[in-house]
Formats: C-alpha cells, structure tokens, sequence
C-alpha cells in the first residue's frame, strides 16, 4: 500500500507521518525537495533524528549540500525505494510538500538523459532577456511558462530545443502523465489564517533554534551559489548577513515567502492530484478501513 500525505508548508505532515506510520507498520519516504540535503535542518524544518528513529525514514539528508539533486534523480530514487518496499510487501507514506516530486515520482514523466551534456558555452553572456528571446523562437509555448529570470530553466528549455529537434512543450504533451502506481492521496486541510499564524510561530521558532548561525555557518563553508541555498529561510538572510536587512526584516521576508509558497503549492495540489482533504490522522485510517 502507497499513501501520499501531502500538504502545506508547517500542516503538521511530519509528526502525522510518524504517527500513521506506527499504526499502519510503514516507512516513510520524504517528498520535500530541500529534505533531501545534508546538514540543512532547521530551515527545512527536518525531523530530528530521534524522530527519524521512530520509524524508518528514506531520502531525507542524504545528498551533500555542495551537490546538486533534481526531480530526475528523486523518480528513480523514488521508484527504486517503492519497487524495494513492494517486494517486501512492505506499507509505504510518502510525505512531503514537493508536488512536483510527488507526481514525477508516481507519475508517467519521463526525462531525457543527461549524457551527453550540450556545450551552451554560447548562451553565457547572453542577457536574460535575450536568452528568453531564444527560447521564444525555439519554443513559445514554454517560453510563456518560464520567467526570463529562471535563467536555469531558460536555458534548459533551449538545451532541449536543440538536442532532440524537439521543443520542451511538445515532449511534454507527447507524455500521458497517468499515474503509474496505486496510491492514495491525502492532504492535510488546514484554515489559510490559522495556518499561516502557525507558520509565523514556526519562523520565531527556527531564529531561537538557530537558523541565523546555521545559516552562517553553513555559508561560509560553501559559499553562497549551492542548489540547496534556494531553500525559504536561508536566501532571505542573505541581505542580513551583508548589512542591508534587519533581523525583523529578515524574519518578516521569510514569513512572507512562506505564506506565497503556501498558495502557489495550494494550487499545485488541487489541480494536480486527487487528493481525499482530512483534518484528523483517524479520518486517513477511516478511509482506508472502507477502501
């Protein structure tokens, strides 16, 4: 059995993830994109370990932080944890915020390979502007769907222009995006104003936990330019780091993300996916008793 608990930004999916966990005998496998780094605690909100103790816990801190990690590499982790656990007969909670991990995961998305990496050495001195200039030639279609600023998407796009002769948008059109395995979706329902007031507490929290020396600390080791520094709640400190912001600024920046995190993945959720809304840990247990 796959159950998605899905989510949110500060829903409660970890601590109900433990406890659906105990009483279903399943592990769980994260599907948070900025989870997957080592040493990135307190701004990801990682389950401790001794909550990780609790219950057997799979794609959580394990990529170093220098390193880059994408949706690709996550669907065949995520495939290669699932064919494991179906082998052992063994109940499964994937649990996390990502919906595009989710879906990539569990859905018919295929990526090209990597292999053979194109030299876009010509693109480097290109504007922004001009860069989505060239993707709107190659391909208008994704050209409206990425911001000129997403340089890295951008170039992609471009990249796959011209490998495959084929524009992005057509490759994905060609795809049925069905799902691949039985799974149910829950997503934990939550009240947007409540919600975001246990957001702010959670941001309160993470400055007494440290955020602003972890952070620090962690910058200074690698710098400033590693996938993982995208995350919410380590990019905002930047401006205080340099002097430009202050540290209630910083706190009220973070805060403010988060809350258009929250309806961006909203959106995500309810036109992606076919998802049962709970409030309560029991109606999940519930449902599964009648399904």
């Amino acid at each position: 059995m796959i159950i998605v608990l899905t989510g949110a930004t500060g829903s409660g999916k970890s601590k109900m993830a433990i406890s659906l966990a105990k009483k279903l005998d399943a592990v769980i496998i994260n599907a948070d994109a900025f989870q997957v780094y080592e040493e990135l605690s307190i701004a990801t909100a990682l389950p401790s370990e001794e909550e990780r103790m609790e219950v057997p816990h799979f794609l959580f801190s394990f990529v170093p932080l220098n390193e880059g990690y994408n949706v690709a590499e996550y669907q065949k982790d995520l495939r290669a944890m699932l064919a494991e656990f179906a082998q052992r007969k063994k109940n499964v909670i994937i649990a996390g915020g990502t919906g595009l991990y989710i879906r990539a995961g569990l859905y018919d998305y295929r990526f090209q390979e990597e292999e053979e990496k194109m030299d876009m050495s010509t693109y480097e001195n290109f504007s922004n502007e001009d860069l989505h200039a060239v993707l709107k030639r190659l391909d208008p279609v994704s050209a409206e769907k990425i911001h000129p600023n997403n340089r890295q998407r951008v170039l992609r796009a471009i990249e796959i222009c011209l490998r495959g002769g084929k524009a992005k948008s057509e490759l994905e059109q060609e795809q049925t995006h069905a799902p691949i395995y039985e799974a149910r979706f829950f997503g934990i329902a939550s009240e947007r104003q409540s919600l975001y007031e246990r957001v702010n507490a959670r941001v309160e929290e993470m400055f007494e936990q440290g955020l602003i020396e972890e952070n620090r600390r962690l910058v200074e080791k690698y710098g400033r330019d590693v996938p993982a520094f995208r995350a919410i709640g380590v990019k905002e400190c930047f401006p205080y780091f340099d002097g430009k912001a202050t540290l209630e600024e910083t706190k009220e920046l973070i805060k403010k993300n988060t809350r258009n995190y929250i309806k961006r993945q909203d959106t995500f959720f309810r036109h992606q996916f076919d998802i049962e809304w709970i409030e309560r840990e029991e109606e999940i247990l519930e449902a599964l008793k009648l399904g």
